[in-house]
């Protein structure tokens, strides 16, 4: 399941989901078309989706790249550097392509996550 994760003005990133968690990854997926406005921790953008679930296979540990969810907040996540989850996630997928994208998103610019 490949998507794509625009950044409105700044470019597009792609990305794959992948098995890790695979009731969550399908339910976001199924999801999609979703907007949102970021946020930004550490070297991580996140912002609430209209889906709510639970922890599938957390951990709390990302790597550069990682596409996650963070059930406490209904959040979709990219880590795009070396920083760590505030807590558990579940892990959904990773950038495939313009990482770097990701790293230009500031706070409260729109997101649109599509199916590609």
């Amino acid at each position: 399941m490949e998507i794509m994760i625009e950044v409105v003005g700044k470019g597009i990133a792609k990305g794959k989901l992948d098995g890790r968690n695979p009731v969550t990854a399908g339910k976001v997926y199924n999801a999609l078309p979703i907007e949102g406005n970021t946020n930004t921790y550490f070297e991580e953008i996140y912002f609430t989706i209209p889906v709510e679930l639970e922890y599938e296979n957390p951990s709390g540990k990302s790597k550069c790249g990682d596409i996650s969810y963070w059930p406490p907040g209904n959040a979709f996540c990219v880590f795009y550097g070396e920083s760590q989850p505030a807590s558990d996630v579940n892990h959904i997928g990773e950038i495939i392509e313009n990482l770097e994208v990701l790293k230009l998103a500031e706070d409260g610019d729109k997101v649109i996550i599509t199916k590609r």
